[in-house]
């Protein structure tokens, strides 16, 4: 028998997750398998060509085909988001762990490295580690015999970036459960038997807050999605002949005028982004929502 108040009978009951879920699995198809059957878009003498049957999206200035370079923009917007997200969980996670576990003056000192990390801004902190990393990476891969991957160092260097900025506060919510968890019985069973530190931090405590921990991380993906797009926009990111979201709505900004508007360069990619961070957003909310028990619908 299906029992109503499960997490997985709450989600399929709430559609905007499952509308969500579908935007989400049509953006990673695309993302995936899209590249691969468009044809390349190449630079051609079709300059800003409005959208039509040969060219759904249009053309961009250079004459390329704007559906795939949306559809490519995704790949990478998509890519660095999760991978960002995916290092902001690592990171935030052990580093929340430890610190909520071992509480005392060293809790204290690990919340204060975090208390100055977040007074630092970070605009200006991702500036920095990007004009700093950004020539250390290309040379270690020209060293290392791949010139080939010195255009995606960019790629690379966003999402230790952001990864590296969105943990801050993944730390203070984990800190917060373990807190809670760790006083309760079957951590001192575990203490009481003899268990090391590190079974009891990754065998009982992980364990019991990885759901809330995946509805953050399901939150954390927009926002690094909406950080890259901002640095690209802002020509610090992602660098052409690779394309993302961003650097797309920064195009698109170059040939706009009051005399001509050529729309379809700013409204795709916008409309693309947008329903992604969209979908994302809701999905993290449905999924708060069925697995905190303290929500009650």
């Amino acid at each position: 028998m299906i029992d109503p108040r499960s997490p997985i009978t709450k989600l399929r009951r709430n559609r905007a997750v499952l509308f969500s879920i579908f935007i989400l699995a049509i953006v990673v198809v695309a993302a995936v398998i899209g590249p691969m059957l468009l044809p390349t878009a190449q630079v051609t003498r079709n300059s800003l060509l409005p959208p039509s049957p040969d060219h759904l999206f249009g053309t961009d200035l250079n004459g390329r085909d704007l559906f795939y370079r949306v559809v490519l923009g995704a790949q990478i917007s998509v890519f660095v988001g999760v991978a960002g997200a995916t290092v902001s969980f690592l990171f935030g996670t052990v580093y929340g762990l430890i610190s909520g576990y071992s509480g005392g003056s060293t809790d204290a000192a690990m919340m204060r490295l975090v208390d100055i990390f977040y007074a630092i801004p970070r605009l200006i902190l991702l500036l920095v580690l990007i004009s700093a990393l950004d020539p250390l990476i290309r040379q270690q891969m020209e060293r290392i015999g791949v010139p080939q991957l010195v255009g995606y160092s960019k790629v690379l260097i966003l999402v230790l970036c952001l990864g590296l900025t969105e943990w801050l506060t993944m730390a203070r919510i984990v800190r917060g459960q373990v807190l809670s968890l760790k006083s309760q019985q079957f951590v001192l069973a575990a203490r009481s038997i003899g268990q090391t530190h590190f079974n009891i931090i990754f065998r009982h405590l992980f364990p019991n807050l990885l759901g809330v921990v995946i509805v953050y991380l399901t939150l954390t993906v927009p926002s690094v999605i909406l950080d890259e797009s901002f640095l690209s926009f802002l020509g610090v990111g992602i660098q052409a002949p690779l394309a993302s979201w961003g650097l797309l709505l920064s195009d698109a900004t170059q040939v706009i005028n009051p005399v001509k508007s050529y729309w379809w360069l700013l409204v795709f990619p916008a409309l693309a982004m947008s329903l992604t961070l969209l979908a994302l957003n809701f999905l993290g909310d449905g999924l708060r929502d069925s697995f905190d028990p303290r929500v009650k619908k």
